[in-house]
């Protein structure tokens, strides 16, 4: 990873620029620079990386509306160019940065919200039902269960013993992760758990178990999920070609749920919604941000900020 000088992208039509204050890093996209998804994600280098950011606009594209120079924004990148871990960023999609968050917390929401409203939309997660999330205190997976709870759902997640505490504040009940998961969901949830979303990967039998169905477990993590009858979801690019109904037709891919961006903002600002921030790190040191990534299990986003912006 280094840091290189290239061109300034600029708007095309209905997008905006933002001069990025801070950026988040994508799991992802770590395991595509390890070569772990070499198989499954062939790229062409140099690479760039960053999905979502936040920052002030400084130039707005031909039918843009409600958005002007100056304003605070957090958003994402087409899924194809990315880009976002730069100084300035091409947004496709954008909402007003919610007061309460700081630049970090806002420069790693977008794309936890996406997913997370995505995948809760699919399954069509309501009040009065239970859902377990298998890494709860992940980056994407401590987004999943707030938007869960904002529902009205009642939510059981997996994490390391460390973060039972983390769980709890969050509003959920907690439990590890490990041999013993069937059991431990069970005694914790009696009547059943009526959906699962999956943000780890690595133990689709036993979630499939925990449920009944496999058609009632999502996983975004785990890549033999074909396997076990269970859905894979991963957001089609913006652009993507779809059907009469509006449907993607980008196999196996969900329509971006890109809703949630505005209801990220209306939760965020009940107090509803915080986006935990392992750690930031200025943009030059992207390289030790992607080793920590690597290892880490504290809870949260990492994120790369602009301080010179700042």
């Amino acid at each position: 990873m280094q840091v290189a000088t290239v061109e300034e992208p600029h708007t095309g039509p209905g997008q905006i620029r933002i001069g990025v204050r801070a950026s988040g890093l994508t799991t992802g996209e770590v395991r595509v620079r390890s070569g772990a998804l070499r198989a499954m994600v062939p790229v062409s280098l140099p690479y760039r990386t960053g999905f979502d950011a936040a920052g002030v606009v400084d130039e707005v594209g031909e039918g843009v509306a409600g958005v002007s120079i100056g304003d605070e924004v957090f958003g994402m990148t087409a899924s194809a160019t990315r880009g976002a871990n730069a100084d300035f960023a091409v947004l496709v999609a954008w909402a007003p940065r919610p007061a309460v968050w700081t630049w970090e917390e806002a420069g790693g929401a977008a794309g936890s919200v996406e997913t997370a409203t995505r995948v809760l939309d699919r399954l069509a997660l309501g009040a009065e039902q239970t859902v377990l999330v298998q890494g709860a205190a992940g980056a994407t997976g401590s987004v999943v269960v707030q938007f869960a709870l904002a529902r009205g759902a009642t939510v059981i997640g997996t994490a390391s013993e460390h973060n039972r505490q983390f769980l709890q504040s969050l509003g959920v009940v907690p439990t590890t992760y490990g041999p013993g998961l069937v059991e431990r969901v069970r005694a914790l949830a009696p009547s059943g758990v009526d959906a699962v979303i999956d943000c780890a990967g690595g133990a689709l039998p036993d979630l499939v178990t925990i449920v009944g169905d496999a058609e009632r477990v999502v996983t975004i993590a785990d890549l033999d999920a074909a396997a076990y009858g269970v859905h894979l979801s991963h957001g089609a690019p913006n652009d993507a070609p779809t059907d009469g109904t509006g449907a993607t037709t980008v196999p196996h891919a969900d329509p971006l749920a890109l809703h949630g961006l505005t209801t990220a903002v209306t939760l965020a600002d009940k107090g509803l919604l915080r986006v935990p921030v392992a750690a930031a790190f200025p943009l030059d040191q992207v390289a030790e941000a992607h080793a920590l990534s690597e290892g880490r299990h504290a809870p949260g986003r990492i994120i790369l900020t602009n301080t010179a912006r700042r």
